[in-house]
């Protein structure tokens, strides 16, 4: 990546957070000019692997936006009229929570494990527009497969639950999440809670009142094996 689009990048994101150059430097164990340095005059004239590391940890965004290489450890080059503002992002916590598709993942600990870098226009294009309103779990059991499985990651919308529709949800029973396929009667509005594995159970004709939902899933992410 351009070592210009990487200063510019930086320097957006401690805007952005309200920060300076000298808390900056502190947190690397620099002196306390250094980033101004970087970020001004490019001198050194590009992060170091460790410096690099901290920053895109301390600012949740990925590595390689900082320059970093990419999931196949190839260096990236960015074209220049495709490079985004800090502000053109939004982060949104990931939770250490998990939804089952299974018996249920008890929800002890909704404490943010980091934060992920979703582009604006993109979570305002598949959510309900409320930034604050999303996170992201993790998906235990396989009782949704095929469309979810073990650890993949789900976003979602706590914002769009009211209007409940066809589609996948984040359910609360007593102490534990599920995630579950909601389908709408669209005569009687009863619901029915289905897996899309058909070796666990579903529900049919229930009470909507009776539902406790969370929020619905909106996007999956997984890694690949």
């Amino acid at each position: 990546m351009d070592s210009i689009a990487i200063r510019k990048r930086l320097d957006e994101l401690i805007a952005s957070r309200g920060e300076d150059y000298a808390s900056l430097s502190r947190r690397l164990g620099r002196n306390p000019t250094y980033i101004q340095q970087f970020v001004k005059r490019g001198v050194p004239r590009r992060l170091s692997e460790t410096d690099r590391r901290v920053i895109a940890q301390h600012f949740g965004i990925a590595e390689r936006l900082l320059g970093g290489p990419d999931d196949n450890g190839r260096a990236v080059v960015a074209r220049p009229d495709l490079i985004q503002r800090a502000e053109d992002y939004v982060l949104i916590p990931r939770l250490a929570i998990g939804a089952s598709a299974g018996s249920g993942a008890v929800a002890d600990d909704e404490s943010p494990l980091t934060a992920l870098a979703f582009q604006s226009t993109w979570v305002r294009s598949v959510a309900s527009g409320n930034p604050a309103a999303l996170s992201v779990i993790s998906v235990t059991g396989d009782s949704m497969l095929p469309t979810l499985a073990d650890g993949d990651q789900i976003l979602v919308d706590t914002a769009d639950r009211e209007r409940l529709r066809d589609g996948i949800y984040v359910l609360r029973t007593d102490d534990a999440l599920l995630v579950k396929r909601l389908s709408v009667n669209p005569a009687t509005r009863r619901l029915a809670i289905r897996s899309d594995n058909d070796a666990y159970p579903s529900w049919d004709d229930c009470d909507p009142a009776g539902v406790n939902v969370i929020g619905r899933v909106v996007w999956v992410g997984r890694r690949l094996v």
